[in-house]
């Protein structure tokens, strides 16, 4: 697309509360059937419309039709039994009651090719679309069959490569893969988690983007975040791996946060999605708030390849709050908008 500084969000919003518990994350779900496919298109449908009228340039699902961004893909899979759980330390940060991976993974259908194709033919604007990435996915789990990170890893990203495959075929113009485990797992993500992303992203025409955050505003994060100190530079360790890969945008948190933003220099030369709006907070950003934010980064990144977004999903908020952001998030990067066409050199 031409606009320049095209805003999104990251991932989720608040469903309604006629299909979902609201502020919950797993929600269960309110309706059943026909009646609950029907209310998720419906609430798609919403989504779509209120990120438009919010000045929204590059539209998602919002996720809302699924309950969680890894567990509803691995529901999906074969291979893993959801009825015999372990608790397991999600993150290095909480524990979690999981599935099991008791034999091989499969994908034996696509997951959410029909709900693109949907999104796609509701909106003429650019679509995107979130995958968990392949060591989220292990990290939310416990493996009892491959006893390996990396080899399930491995199977992961083969299967979410099918997956978006079929995205792009569907219309999707960006795919992001979530890997908020590239964060805790710095060792990891240089043995093997930036191959293993790279393999799921492996072929694909659309733009591929990797988004990569402390996490959605709950307890167990931001507590986690107060043991990070004053400055927080887990992206340093990731970014120059990523910055040398095949992946095309770079998604990172830095609305109230203590990243350091010369370290989005890191990765001069890819398409930073840069976290303009707090998900920790229910305080609303000012239009300059978010102004400011972008001002900052634009040092470190070019206006051509800065896409302000959201720091993380905003499922857990209040409807009214999360559109509220969204509103934020626009006429903040319109005044930067502004401020860039004023700045220009004038044609001769």
């Amino acid at each position: 697309m031409n606009t320049l500084l095209p805003t999104t969000v990251v991932g989720s919003l608040p469903k309604p509360s006629w299909l979902a518990q609201p502020e919950t994350l797993w929600s269960p779900w309110k309706l059943e059937g026909d009646a609950l496919a029907e209310g998720k298109h419906d609430a798609l449908r919403i989504a779509i419309h209120e990120q438009s009228l919010r000045g929204i340039d590059i539209v998602s699902d919002g996720e809302q039709t699924r309950q969680h961004f890894v567990t509803t893909f691995i529901e999906n899979l074969s291979g893993v039994d959801f009825e015999q759980r372990k608790t397991v330390r999600i993150r290095d940060r909480y524990d979690a009651s999981v599935p099991t991976v008791v034999g091989p993974v499969r994908r034996e259908r696509p997951v959410f090719v029909e709900d693109a194709k949907f999104l796609r033919a509701t909106t003429d604007r650019p679509i995107k679309w979130t995958l968990p990435g392949p060591m989220t996915m292990v990290d939310t789990l416990y493996d009892d069959h491959y006893k390996s990170r990396e080899k399930l890893a491995w199977e992961f990203a083969t299967i979410l490569n099918q997956e978006a495959k079929e995205l792009e075929a569907a219309g999707v113009d960006i795919i992001q893969f979530d890997e908020p485990a590239f964060n805790v797992f710095l060792d990891e993500v240089k043995d093997w988690g930036v191959a293993a992303l790279e393999r799921a992203a492996e072929g694909l025409r659309a733009e591929t983007a990797v988004h990569i955050c402390y996490g959605y505003g709950i307890k167990a994060n931001t507590d986690w975040k107060a043991t990070l100190g004053s400055q927080w530079r887990q992206y340093e360790e990731s970014f120059p791996l990523l910055q040398s890969s095949s992946i095309d945008i770079i998604s990172l948190e830095c609305q109230n946060s203590h990243v350091p933003m010369d370290l989005i220099e890191l990765l001069r030369g890819k398409k930073v999605m840069l976290g303009a709006i707090d998900v920790a907070s229910e305080t609303i950003e000012t239009p300059e708030d978010v102004a400011n934010t972008l001002r900052k980064a634009l040092q470190f990144v070019d206006a051509d390849k800065l896409i302000p977004s959201s720091n993380c999903g905003m499922a857990p908020f209040p409807r009214d709050v999360a559109l509220a952001k969204l509103s934020a998030l626009s006429a903040g990067t319109n005044i930067v908008r502004e401020e860039l066409a004023r700045s220009a050199p004038k044609a001769s």
